[in-house]
């Protein structure tokens, strides 16, 4: 016992908190390593939305070529005469059709990707309310039951609000 609490409760509250840390953790680096690969394919390269088409370094207009909707990717290529004469061609690209950017139409919040770690830290989520509640059913006294409700209710929360988000019924600013 330490303060009146076993020490099953203290360690459940400390698992279950650092569960959803976990879990916060899993969102925001999922989030970040999806920007960063999104911006690695068209670094260099600038977006133009009046003309809707991509600028490389050296200038050439990539100009929109495909769209598939089914997968929700437009396709942006530079004239492949303007690649294969071009000195960079070599460490931009090995094709001889020009240079191709995709361009994915659903943003991070819409894709796979944010589907699959978004379940992911659902269930580590979901995860720490049951260790508390589990915890709680055991033989709790009264200073227990207010450690153990008062992390339930904010992990309670957090599970609601993700759970929202991934079944849609919620949009979350980029």
């Amino acid at each position: 016992m330490m303060g009146g609490m076993r020490i099953e409760v203290l360690l459940a509250a400390g698992y279950a908190v650092a569960l959803v840390a976990i879990a916060a953790a899993i969102e925001f680096l999922a989030r970040r390593s999806h920007q960063r690969s999104e911006s690695f394919h068209v670094a260099g390269f600038k977006y133009h939305p009046q003309f809707d088409a991509w600028e490389c370094p050296t200038g050439q207009r990539l100009t929109r070529s495909k769209v598939n909707h089914k997968r929700r990717i437009v396709r942006y290529r530079a004239p492949f005469h303007a690649c294969n004469c071009c000195a960079f061609k070599k460490n931009c690209t090995d094709s001889d059709e020009g240079r191709e950017i995709e361009h994915r139409l659903d943003s991070w919040l819409e894709s796979e990707i944010r589907r699959f770690h978004r379940g992911m830290s659902l269930a580590l989520v979901l995860l720490a309310a049951l260790i508390l509640g589990i915890e709680a059913a055991r033989d709790s006294n009264g200073k227990e039951l207010v450690v153990l409700g008062g992390l339930f209710v904010p992990v309670a929360a957090t599970e609601i609000r993700l759970l929202s988000k991934f079944l849609g019924r919620h949009h979350e600013a980029v």
